[in-house]
C-alpha cells in the first residue's frame, strides 16, 4: 500500500485505489504510526500525539479501541502489537514523508559531493511528493516543512551549477515568502549575476540589508556581505572553502540522524559529540565538518599528555608561526594569547578531537576562544561533555543492530551490518551477507570499532568461525589486533575500554564494577540500593561509561564484561550478586499482589522493564542460593504467565528440581509446587506426585493465589472428590473468589451444563471487572464467546472474542492471544467467513513466531488444516495435520486434547478421500485418546461426532444418528454451522428417513453425561 501525509492523508492500494480509514481520530492515529513506519511506537507516544498534555482517563483503552477500528480499514496484519506499543508493518519508502526525507538526504549528499545534475534530479523527485502543506497539528510538521525548504534551497544550489540555471522568478518568490533566510537571497543574487544582471543582484543586497535592519536591527551575514563584495568586483566564484581534514581510506556508513542533528545546530558555536570509546565520534566529526561551508581546522588531542600543550597543538594545526601573527601588544605572547590574536576575526570551525583526558584545560581554552573570537565555532569529541554554558551535545549510541531472526535483506538495512559488509569487502572481496554477520554485530553491541576489528579478522577466519571464537574466547581476545598506526589506546577493543576506565576516579571505578551485576538496564533505585551513590552514577553517565534514558541506566555488554572482571578482582562479586538477587526478589514479592488488581498493567510494565535483571538474578541464584531461586520462581509465576513469558523459567525450574528432587526445603512447599508447574512437562513422575501430595495437604490460604490458576491449567480440573482445589486454599479476597467462580463455571461447562455455566461465567466476568483484573476478564469473555459461537450468535461471539483479545493484548499475553485467535478462527469458519478466519490464523502464526513457543503451534496447524480441508485442498490439510501432531509434546491434558482433535480431523480427511481403513484407524485412535482424559468433555463430544461419520461410512446410519445425539449430550449443546455434523446428519437421514434419524438423535441427546460416556465405549 502507499501512504501520503505530505498534504491531506491519503491511503491507496498497490493498484492505486483509494482506501478509507475512518474518522478524524483513526486518521490521526494512522499518521502517528506512519511517522515511525516500520518501527515500534509506544502507547505513551500515541496518547501524547492524540490528546497532548491532558489525556482523558482511560486513554490507553481509547488508543486500543482506535487501533481496533483502524485495523478494520486496513489489510490484516498491517498493524501489529508488541510488548511496548504498536508497529505499522510497512516499508518506510511506502510513506511519502520517509521517501522524501531519504531523497532530501541523498540530494544533499550528492550536492556536497559536487554531483549537481544527479542532485537536482533526486531533489526534484522528493519535492514532487508534496501535495500541500503538512497537516496542521501533525507531529513533526514543522520539521518536515523546514526540511522541505532546505531541500528547495539545495535544489536551487544544484541548478545554479548547471548550464540551464534556475528559475529567477520562482527563486524571487521563494525568497519573498521566506524573507529571513539569507541563503535564498544569496542564491537570488548569484542567479541574477550569472544571467548578466549585476545591478539587479546588487539591488537585492540593498533590499535584504534594509529588511534585516527593519525587522531585526541586524546587518547581513558575513557570507552575504562577501558575496556582495565579490559581485562588485566581478568575481565568478566567491567564497572558496578550504578544508583541513584528515583524508579517509574507507567510506562513511550510517549516522544519518546524528548528521541531521549536527546540521540543525549549524548556528551553534559549540557542539560536542559524546559517547563511549569506539562509537565513531572522530569519524562523524570529520564527516560533519566536511559538509559545512566554512574553513575547518582539525586538531587531534589524543597524543597529548598535558593540557598545557593544547594551544600549541592548535597553533600547529593552523600552520601559524609567531612571525606571522598580528600582536595587539608588544612583547612575546603566550600560546593562548597567540591563538586569540590569530583567530580574532577569522570565520573558522575548530575541530578538537579526543578531549576526554585533558577535559578541564580543553574546556578552559574553548571558553576563552569563543569569548574572544566571535566568528569561531568549535566541534569537539569527548567521552564526557566540556561542561560549558551554551554547549550543544550530540550523544552517539552504538549503531543499530538487527533483531534475531531478521531477514537477510532487511538486515542489510541496518548501519552496523552495512559497516561490517563494507569493511569485509576490503579484506575479503566477494563477501556475501550471511546470518552470522547480524549475529556478530549484535554480540559486539553495534560498536563501530569492534565491528571494524571483527571484519578485519576475515583475513584469517570465516564469519562462522568468528562467531564461534567470540563465544569461546570473548571479544577482548579475538579483537586484539587493530590498526598498527593508531594510538595504542585505540588499537584494540580492550585498550579502548581500559583507557576509559583509567580516566575514572576510584569511587567511579567501584560503582562501575558493581554496576556490571545488572543485566539490560536498571532503575536509579536499584543502582543506589545495590551499587552506591547516585551522584557517582551521574559522573559515569557524563563519561559515557553508562547510558541514561527514560529513567533507566544501562551499560554496553562490552564495557560490562570489562567491569565484571574488575568486580571479581576486587573480591566483591559474590556480595554484590547476593544484593542484586535480594533486591529483585523483594521487588517480585512486592509486585505479586498488584498483578491481581486494576493496577496490574503498571506493575507488569515495571517487572517487564526489569525482565533481564529478574532472569539474571534467578539464573545466578539456582547454583548459588537455591532457596532464594525457589522463592523467585514462585514470586514471578503470575507475572510470567500473565505477560506471556511462561517459557522463561523452565530451565531454572528444571535445575532446581534436579537439586531438590522430591524434598522441598521446609516452609517452601508451595514454592516447590509452583516450580513443578513451571517445569512441566520436563519433570519426573515422583516430582508430580509430590506436588499433588502437597496440594492435598495444604490447609491454609495460598501465599501465591495464582498457584490455584496454574494448577488448574496444567493439571486439569480435579477428579470428583479429589479436593485439590478447596476454597480454603484460595482465600476470601475478591480476586480469589472470582477465580473459584471461574473454576466452578468451567466445570459445569465441561459437564455439559451450558446454561448454568453461562450464568456463572457472566457473574465471574462481573467479579473480575469489579477488581479490574484483565486476565480474569479475558477468560470469562473467551468462554462466553465459545458458548455464543455454539449457538450461532455470531455477532456476540465476535464481540466477546474481540474484547478478550484486546485485554490479552494490553497484558502482552501473546500465547493467550494465540488461543483466542484459534478459537475465533474456528467460529469464523463455521460462520462461513473464510477470509476472516484466514486472517486470524495468520495473526496467530505471527504471534506464535514472536513467542518462539513451538508447542503452541499445534492448535494453529490444526486451524490451518481445517481451513485447507474446508477449501478441499486435501494435500495441504494433511501437511498441516501432520505438523500439528509433530508439535504435540508431552505434558498434561491440554496436549492430549489437541492430539485427539487432530486425529479426528485426519479421520474426516480420510472419509473425504474414500479411505475407509484409514478413517477407521484415525477415529479409533482419537476416541481412545479422548476417553483417557475425561476432563475435556467438550473435545470428547467433537471426537464422538467424528466417530459418527465413521459409523455412517460403515453403513450404520442409526448408530451415526445416535452418536450425533451423544455428542450433544456430552457438550450440553449443539454446535451451529458445523459442516461435518451437517454432512453426517444429512447422510444418515437419507438412509433411514427423517423420523428414524430424529428418534435416534433424541435418544442419544437425552443421555446423562455418565451414560453418554458409557454409550461410546
Amino acid at each position: 500500500m502507499q501512504f501520503g501525509i505530505l498534504g491531506p492523508l491519503e491511503v491507496r492500494t498497490e493498484e492505486g485505489e483509494p482506501v478509507s480509514v475512518g474518522g478524524p481520530r483513526s486518521r490521526a492515529l494512522l499518521v502517528l504510526l506512519l511517522l515511525d513506519a516500520g518501527r515500534l511506537v509506544s502507547v505513551d507516544r500515541l496518547i501524547d500525539g492524540q490528546y497532548g498534555d491532558d489525556p482523558p482517563a482511560g486513554a490507553a483503552n481509547a488508543i486500543q479501541a482506535q487501533v481496533s477500528r483502524l485495523r478494520r480499514g486496513l489489510p490484516p496484519g498491517l498493524i501489529t502489537f508488541h510488548r511496548a506499543g504498536y508497529r505499522l508493518a510497512v516499508d518506510p519508502d511506502d510513506v511519502d514523508a520517509h521517501r522524501f526525507e531519504r531523497l532530501a538526504r541523498e540530494g544533499h549528499r550528492l550536492l556536497t559531493a559536487g554531483r549537481h545534475e544527479h542532485a537536482a534530479r533526486v531533489l526534484s523527485e522528493g519535492l514532487a511528493l508534496w501535495r500541500g502543506p503538512a497537516p496542521a497539528g501533525m507531529p513533526q510538521a514543522a520539521r518536515l516543512e523546514e526540511l522541505r525548504l532546505a531541500a528547495r534551497e539545495d535544489l536551487v544550489e544544484a541548478e545554479l551549477a548547471l548550464p540551464e540555471g534556475t528559475s529567477i522568478a520562482e527563486l524571487r518568490q521563494l525568497a519573498a515568502e521566506n524573507p529571513l533566510r539569507e541563503r535564498l537571497w544569496g542564491q537570488l543574487m548569484r542567479a541574477l549575476h550569472a544571467s548578466g544582471q549585476q545591478a539587479a543582484a546588487l539591488a537585492v543586497f540593498d533590499e535584504v540589508r534594509r529588511l534585516l535592519a527593519d525587522e531585526l536591527g541586524a546587518d547581513p551575514a558575513p557570507e552575504l556581505a562577501a558575496l556582495h563584495l565579490a559581485i562588485l568586483r566581478g568575481a565568478e566564484r566567491p567564497g572558496t572553502v578550504r578544508h583541513r581534514l584528515p583524508a579517509q581510506l574507507t567510506g562513511f556508513v550510517g549516522r544519518e540522524a546524528e548528521l541531521d542533528r549536527i546540521d540543525s545546530l549549524r548556528d551553534s558555536r559549540l557542539i560536542t559529540l559524546t559517547g563511549t570509546g569506539g562509537t565513531g565520534k572522530t569519524r562523524l566529526a570529520i564527516e560533519a565538518a566536511r559538509r559545512l561551508t566554512r574553513d575547518v581546522c582539525f586538531v587531534d588531542l589524543s597524543p597529548l599528555d598535558d593540557g598545557g600543550q593544547i594551544p600549541l597543538a592548535v597553533l600547529g594545526a593552523l600552520g601559524l608561526r609567531e612571525a606571522g601573527l598580528r600582536s595587539p601588544v608588544p612583547g612575546r605572547l603566550d600560546p593562548t594569547d597567540r591563538l586569540v590574536a590569530a583567530l580574532a576575526d577569522q570565520e573558522l570551525l575548530l575541530v578538537l578531537d579526543n578531549c576526554e583526558h585533558v577535559i578541564a584545560p580543553a574546556a578552559a581554552l574553548v571558553r576563552r576562544l569563543l569569548d574572544a573570537c566571535p566568528e569561531l565555532a568549535v566541534l569537539a569529541t569527548s567521552r564526557e561533555p566540556l561542561g560549558l554554558t551554551g554547549e550543544m551535545l550530540v550523544p552517539l549510541s552504538p549503531l543499530a543492530v538487527p533483531p534475531p531472526g531478521t531477514d537477510l535483506d532487511d538486515a542489510l538495512g541496518y548501519p552496523s551490518v552495512r559497516l561490517f559488509m563494507e569493511r569485509a569487502a576490503a579484506v575479503r572481496p566477494g563477501s556475501v551477507m550471511r546470518a552470522e554477520v547480524a549475529e556478530i554485530c549484535g554480540m559486539l553491541d553495534g560498536l563501530p570499532l569492534a565491528i571494524e576489528l571483527a571484519a578485519a579478522r576475515l583475513r584469517s577466519f570465516t564469519v562462522e568461525e568468528i562467531v564461534a571464537r567470540l563465544k569461546e574466547y570473548g571479544r577482548f581476545t579475538l579483537l586484539s589486533r587493530g590498526d598498527r598506526t593508531a594510538a595504542a589506546r585505540h588499537r584494540t577493543l580492550y585498550a579502548v575500554v581500559d583507557w576509559s576506565w583509567s580516566l575514572l576516579s576510584p569511587e567511579e571505578q567501584a560503582l562501575a564494577a558493581r554496576f556490571s551485576v545488572f543485566s539490560g538496564s536498571s532503575s536509579l533505585e536499584a543502582v543506589e540500593r545495590i551499587c552506591g551513590s547516585g551522584e557517582v552514577l551521574a559522573g559515569l553517565v557524563d563519561k559515557s561509561l553508562i547510558e541514561a534514558g527514560d529513567g533507566r541506566y544501562r551499560m554496553l555488554d562490552t564495557i560490562r564484561l570489562f567491569c565484571a572482571e574488575r568486580l571479581a578482582e576486587a573480591g566483591e562479586r559474590e556480595r554484590v550478586r547476593a544484593g542484586h538477587a535480594a533486591y529483585f526478589l523483594e521487588l517480585a514479592q512486592r509486585a505479586d499482589p498488584w498483578l491481581r488488581r486494576a493496577e496490574q498493567l503498571e506493575w507488569l510494565a515495571l517487572l517487564s522493564a526489569e525482565q533481564s535483571n529478574l532472569r539474571a538474578a534467578l539464573g545466578r541464584a539456582v547454583p548459588d542460593d537455591p532457596e532464594t531461586a525457589l522463592r523467585l520462581i514462585a514470586a514471578l509465576a503470575a507475572y510470567q504467565w500473565l505477560s506471556g513469558r511462561r517459557e522463561q523459567a523452565v530451565s531454572s525450574a528444571r535445575r532446581l528440581l534436579e537439586r531438590f528432587g522430591t524434598e522441598p526445603p521446609e516452609g517452601l512447599e508451595e514454592e516447590y509446587v509452583l516450580c513443578v508447574l513451571q517445569a512441566v512437562p520436563h519433570i519426573l513422575p515422583a516430582q508430580w506426585a509430590r506436588a499433588e501430595e502437597i496440594m492435598r495437604s495444604l490447609d491454609r490460604e495460598l501465599r501465591y493465589p495464582f498457584t490455584s490458576v496454574l494448577w488448574g491449567m496444567v493439571a486439569g480440573p480435579p477428579a470428583p472428590g479429589a479436593g485439590l482445589m478447596r476454597e480454603r486454599l484460595l482465600g476470601s479476597d475478591p480476586w480469589s473468589r472470582a477465580v473459584a467462580m471461574l473454576g466452578a463455571s468451567l466445570m459445569h461447562l465441561l459437564d455439559g451444563h451450558v446454561a448454568d455455566a453461562e450464568g456463572e461465567l457472566e457473574s465471574t466476568l462481573a467479579s473480575f471487572r469489579s477488581v479490574g483484573e484483565r486476565w480474569g476478564m479475558a477468560q470469562g469473555l473467551e468462554w462466553l464467546g465459545v458458548i455464543a459461537g455454539w449457538r450461532g450468535d455470531w455477532a456476540r461471539a465476535r464481540r466477546l472474542w474481540g474484547e478478550a483479545l484486546d485485554l490479552h493484548e494490553q497484558l502482552g499475553a501473546l500465547d493467550e492471544m494465540v488461543d483466542v485467535l484459534c478459537r475465533r478462527a474456528d467460529g469464523l469458519l463455521r460462520e462461513g467467513d473464510v477470509p476472516a478466519a484466514r486472517a486470524d490464523l495468520r495473526r496467530a502464526t505471527e504471534l506464535a513466531r514472536e513467542t518462539s513457543a513451538s508447542h503452541r503451534s499445534s492448535p494453529i496447524e490444526l486451524g490451518w488444516g481445517e481451513l485447507a480441508r474446508r477449501c478441499r485442498d486435501h494435500a495441504r490439510a494433511r501437511e498441516h495435520y501432520a505438523a500439528a501432531l509433530d508439535a504435540v509434546g508431552p505434558g498434561g491434558y491440554v496436549t492430549e486434547s489437541i492430539a485427539s482433535l487432530v486425529l479426528t480431523a485426519l479421520g474426516r480427511l480420510a472419509e473425504a478421500e474414500g479411505d475407509h481403513a484409514e478413517a477407521g484407524r484415525r477415529h479409533g485412535e482419537a476416541l481412545a485418546l479422548a476417553r483417557t482424559s475425561p476432563a475435556v468433555t467438550m473435545d470428547l463430544a467433537q471426537v464422538t461426532e467424528g466417530y459418527a461419520g465413521l459409523a455412517l461410512l460403515e453403513g450404520a446410519a442409526e448408530r451415526a444418528a445416535f452418536l450425533l445425539g451423544v455428542g450433544v449430550a456430552l457438550r450440553g449443546a449443539a454446535v451451529t454451522g458445523d459442516p461435518d455434523v451437517a454432512r453426517v446428519a444429512a447422510g444418515a437421514t437419507e438412509l433411514i428417513g427423517a423420523e428414524a434419524f430424529a428418534a435416534e438423535f433424541a435418544r442419544g441427546a437425552a443421555l446423562s453425561r455418565d451414560d453418554a460416556l458409557t454409550a461410546i465405549s
